[in-house]
Order: structure tokens, then sequence, then C-alpha cells
């Protein structure tokens, strides 16, 4: 019996590349006859053609199943989505805009057989990113890879292939706040990266900006460290043993040379860097109460408005009934 793999692609506002993602993905789906294939589409609240060009390829080509979101909830979200729906002996998560290559899953496969059960990319160049975007990048793994002491490979991506028992683990886990790439790394697992460039668009624009790669980020180091929770309490020790030398220190100059207190200008100058610290470290107290909230308020972490070819005779599942709950992946 061939070994089944599911194939899991987010798509938001793709009209422009969704017809390539059918050719390429076929051409590796027909290269592979030892593997039985099917391709995971989630629709992740598109506003343009996306999701009737992806019913017109599910009549031509059943291997492609669709899944519509009710609404965007981000790239995360819509891979929970795929991955609570496939039924693969192994999962590949891919993002829809080629820049993660369809053509490498062959080498994930043969990693796969090899006895990896987690087999990541790392991206080695990003062509077509701008300069601030590549910034923001090695800014954010050179930090989470010091805050997690080297939990997160550098320059690891979402494209991956995983076993059925590593996507079915992360089914399991009901936390709100999904950094996926995170909660693969915490789950453990043999793994294993596969260097590779990661080329422009094939088409279109991208949906990821700075800013929102940026909030990305900060809720992978907050949802997966506590150390700036701890680098508060260091921060906040060393400050105070600072001021106690200071004070001591101006006490016997005074009492020595009879030097008064500089004056107000220095006073000020550290009452507002104190206060600096003290919103920063709110801040950060905020950031931590923020994720705890939206784990309290255990809203879905997706919504399906409908699917089509993932159940026999089945188009559409009510929304009381799929909203974020475990289906046929994490049985």
């Amino acid at each position: 019996m061939k070994k089944l793999i599911s194939v899991v692609v987010p798509a938001y506002n793709e009209e422009e590349v969704i017809d390539e993602l059918h050719r390429r993905l076929a051409a590796v789906f027909d290269a592979n006859p030892k593997y039985d294939f099917e391709a995971v589409i989630v629709e992740n609240g598109s506003s343009d053609s996306t999701w009737e060009k992806l019913l017109a390829i599910h009549a031509k080509d059943p291997r492609f199943k669709l899944l519509r979101l009710s609404r965007n909830f981000q790239m995360d979200g819509g891979v929970t989505a795929g991955l609570n729906h496939a039924a693969g002996d192994a999962a590949v998560i891919m993002t829809a805009d080629l820049q993660d290559p369809p053509e490498m899953i062959d080498r994930f496969i043969a990693r796969w057989e090899e006895g990896y059960e987690n087999v990541y990319g790392i991206v080695t160049k990003r062509h077509g990113t701008d300069p601030l975007r590549r910034l923001n990048s090695q800014i954010f793994y050179w930090l989470i890879n010091k805050l997690t002491r080297g939990l997160f490979p550098r320059n690891v991506s979402d494209f991956r292939l995983v076993d059925r028992k590593v996507y079915q683990a992360v089914n399991t886990l009901e936390e709100r706040n999904r950094f996926m790439r995170g909660l693969f790394v915490w789950s453990g697992f043999k793994s294993i990266g596969i260097e590779h460039e990661r080329p422009p668009r094939f088409a279109g624009e991208a949906k990821s900006y700075s800013r929102q790669v940026i909030e990305l980020a900060l809720k992978g180091i907050f949802a997966h460290t506590y150390l700036p929770l701890r680098m508060i309490t260091v921060t906040g020790l060393a400050l105070s043993g600072f001021a106690f030398l200071l004070l001591a220190w101006l006490v016997v100059k005074w009492m020595v040379w009879g030097v008064p207190f500089p004056g107000f200008g220095t006073l000020t100058g550290v009452i507002l860097l104190m206060f600096g610290f003290l919103f920063t470290v709110l801040g950060v107290i905020c950031e931590y109460i923020g994720l705890i909230y939206e784990e309290v308020k255990r809203r879905p972490n997706f919504i399906v408005s409908e699917t089509v070819g993932l159940a026999a005779g089945e188009t559409s599942i009510p929304l009381s009934i799929i909203a974020g709950r475990p289906s046929r992946g994490s049985r």
C-alpha cells in the first residue's frame, strides 16, 4: 500500500499564483508514483478570485482538496486548519507564493524515508526581499536563539515535511498564540535541516509586511521563552546595586570634601532614565498579559466556512462542528 503525503498550503489573495502552484505540485506528484498525494489548499479569507480558481482546479484534479476559512486567520491559523484536515503519513507545509519550491519535496521525502520525522528548510539566501525585511529576519533569529539558548535553528522556515506522529502531536496543542515553527521545535522528534535559496515570488504582492513580521517575531519570542521576564528581575537588582553604590559615593564625597549634590539636571536625567526603563518593563509584562488574555478567551484558531473534497460525499461542514476542533488528521 502506498504512503500518502499531504501537502498543506495556505493561500490568501493568490489568484495570480494558483494555476502555477497547481502545475508545479501536480508535476511533483506525477514524478513520484511510489506515493499517493493530496494537496490541502486552505483559502484563508481571500477577497480576490482565489477560491473560484481553486474550485476549477479541484474539478479537474481531485487530488487538490479545498478548505475555505470564514476570514483571514494569518499564516499559522491557515497551517493549523490544514494540518487538522490532513490524512497523510506525512505532511508538507509550504506557502502558496512558490517561494517554497515544490521541487524540494523530493528531498524532504528522501530524508523522511531515512528516519527523520521533522525535515525543515533552512533559507541560505532570500531573493526578491527588501533589505529591511532581510535585516528583520537576521535580528529575529539572532535574538530568539540568544533568548532560547539555541532552541531555534538559524534561518529555519515554515517549509518542512513532518511525520504523521509529529503533526498529530502539534494538533493536540490547544494554545491560541500559535507560532508553528516554535511548536515543531518544542515537540522534539528526530529532525534535520535542508539548506535552500528562497526564490522571489512567482507573481503578485507580498502579504507579510515589516510590521506583521515584527509582530509575529515578538509572539514567537514571548511564546517560547520567559527570559525577558527574568531579565527584568536581574536588571532591577543591578540598577538597585548601582544606585546604592552611587548614593554611598555621594555621601562619602560630601563628608570628605564637602561637595554638594551635583544638581537638578543630573537628578532629572536619572529620573527620566528610570521612567523609561520602568515603562519598558511594563511593556514586556503587558505583552505576556496579552498572550494570557488570548489564551483564556479560548477562541478557535480557525473557523471553516466550506470544504471541498475532504470527505466523501461532503462539500461543507457546519461552523459549530469544525471551528478549530481536531478533524481527520488528529484522530
